[in-house]
């Protein structure tokens, strides 16, 4: 079920360069830490979707399970029990912390992709 969609691809691009200005020029309580993983969970989605055909309910429930796999891999240190600690891309990319409020985040990004693609399909998705 390949399939390329270049609307998503646009998308994609768009979040991931929202997302690494975040990275490189946000240190706040708010921006970079909730916007930034609503933000992802929501890049990853028009990642997949830019490539595969696949269920919008089973793409958003993948999502967000590998997002709180990955929130729980913060919460057991794997950045540091990899020995990847004085690595900062790593360090950005896997987390260091676990918090609650990212699996918030987490949810609010899913919803907000839920909304969007039900919305699109009585209107316009993000799909145009």
């Amino acid at each position: 079920m390949i399939s390329f969609h270049l609307s998503y691809f646009y998308w994609t691009i768009g979040l991931l360069m929202i997302e690494v200005l975040i990275a490189l020029f946000v240190n706040d309580g708010i921006i970079r830490p909730f916007v930034g993983d609503v933000l992802v969970v929501i890049l990853i989605y028009c990642f997949i979707h830019t490539l595969f055909r696949i269920k919008v309910n089973q793409t958003i429930a993948f999502i967000f399970l590998f997002a709180c796999c990955v929130e729980a891999l913060q919460f057991i240190h794997i950045v540091d029990r990899l020995g990847l600690s004085q690595n900062k891309f790593a360090s950005i990319v896997i987390g260091t912390a676990f918090d609650w409020k990212d699996i918030l985040a987490y949810g609010t990004g899913c919803a907000i992709v839920y909304f969007c693609e039900h919305k699109g399909s009585k209107t316009k998705s993000l799909k145009s």
